[in-house]
């Protein structure tokens, strides 16, 4: 099995300010074939990750969504961004 913390933390790591700080937790999908990683961090980590217009984190969702096709596993992995400050920063899925 893939460790996707893991592969997102190699991905976001060298985007972010405070690598340290962001905590990556899996929460249940919908069906086994689901997997939801909520990525919390700072404000201004947060933003980052978004990009203007989402365009880092559709290039996140890209890359981690191939990662997920990888082993013929075929699990879909949605991301979701929050920050530490806030309820709910962005959300959605490929």
């Amino acid at each position: 099995m893939i460790d996707y913390e893991k592969v997102i933390h190699g991905l976001i790591d060298p985007l972010v300010e405070h690598p340290k700080s962001i905590m990556i937790r899996e929460l249940p999908g919908s069906t086994e074939k689901d997997v939801t990683l909520l990525i919390v961090s700072e404000d201004d980590d947060t933003a980052r990750l978004i990009g203007k217009r989402g365009a880092v984190a559709n290039a996140l969702r890209e890359a981690i969504g191939i990662v997920g096709k990888a082993d013929n596993s075929n699990v879909r992995i949605r991301l979701k961004f929050e920050s530490f400050n806030e309820d709910s920063t962005e959300s959605d899925a490929d």
